[in-house]
């Protein structure tokens, strides 16, 4: 094919663009937390916005004090991992709607996820004074004294299409996570009155498993919506966990909500029983979390148990 001069001249120009683009360096893209706070900023009123500090983090809040003749007490939502505090799986209802009922509502923006942490607890290997030569030799030898015939090994283990988060990641997120709550916590505790936590999803699961361990700040009342944890092991511990914890506990989920949840309802009532958890009750919304119908029951039954109480 014969081509032009000036095709020429272009096609050279297009392959030496190509290749100083390919050579350019990765620019990180923004954190996710950055562009909540941005948004809530543009869109939301300055007057629900306030800005918390977590040592050395940063993060936004949104308060709606209560609309009722006497205040009832504050409630602190947290959303699920990765969610926004206006999103519509029933978070943003409750917290618009509560303070019709006596209620200010104090909804946190939650921390990013580092998908590849740094673990700092793995132990470095021991030194030894004998040369390293020698050890791989007597390794390798163990190792073959030891492996069990080929015709008797394992066969491959073949995984679900379920992710199942790392405990590295959930460690490392939950520390983020109980950072930024014990700001919201200290924030609210200006209010005065009960402080009642409605936590959701992923999140739900590691503030449970926070209060498992009884830390110093005490709630009044902890509601639970669809509480799990992304990791097979540590989701099942969860059942056994949340019959331990002191505040009074309501555990929503829906009936197509999340699978981990659904699966271990009935074994949470089990634990609840071993335990003599008297203050817990189980509650169960039909359809999905979206639904506007599901709101208005979610509503009622948050009013309900928390009148129940004080």
């Amino acid at each position: 094919m014969n081509l032009k001069p000036a095709h020429r001249l272009l096609y050279a120009a297009c392959f030496a663009f190509m290749g100083i683009v390919n050579a350019a360096d990765f620019i990180k893209p923004t954190p996710w937390s950055s562009l909540v706070t941005n948004d809530i900023q543009r869109f939301l009123p300055s007057d629900e916005v306030r800005t918390l500090l977590a040592g050395e983090d940063e993060f936004i809040s949104l308060y709606r004090q209560s609309m009722a003749a006497s205040q009832r007490g504050i409630v602190l939502i947290i959303p699920d991992w990765q969610h926004l505090p206006t999103n519509n799986a029933g978070i943003n209802f409750l917290r618009k709607q509560l303070n019709e009922i006596g209620y200010a509502t104090l909804a946190m923006t939650m921390p990013d996820i580092d998908w590849h942490p740094v673990d700092m607890t793995t132990p470095e290997p021991p030194e030894s004074s004998e040369p390293e030569s020698t050890q791989t030799v007597e390794q390798s030898d163990e190792q073959a004294a030891s492996a069990p015939p080929a015709e008797t090994q394992q066969a491959p283990h073949f995984v679900t299409g379920e992710p199942n988060i790392s405990e590295a990641v959930l460690d490392d997120y939950k520390l983020k996570l109980i950072a930024r709550f014990n700001a919201l916590y200290n924030s609210a505790m200006d209010e005065g009155g009960n402080i009642i936590v409605v936590a959701q999803g992923a999140s739900a699961g590691l503030l449970i498993e926070h209060y498992a361990s009884f830390p110093n700040n005490e709630l009044n009342a902890f509601i639970s919506l669809g509480s799990y944890l992304p990791n097979s092991v540590r989701n099942q511990h969860l059942n056994a966990t949340l019959s331990t914890i002191s505040p009074p506990l309501l555990d929503i989920f829906y009936s197509e909500g999340n699978p981990d949840t659904l699966q271990s309802v009935k074994d949470r009532k089990r634990w609840v029983r071993k335990h003599a958890k008297y203050d817990y009750r189980q509650r169960e919304l039909f359809g999905v979390p979206s639904e506007p119908e599901q709101h208005q029951r979610l509503l009622k039954e948050v009013d309900g148990f928390l009148r129940r109480l004080f």
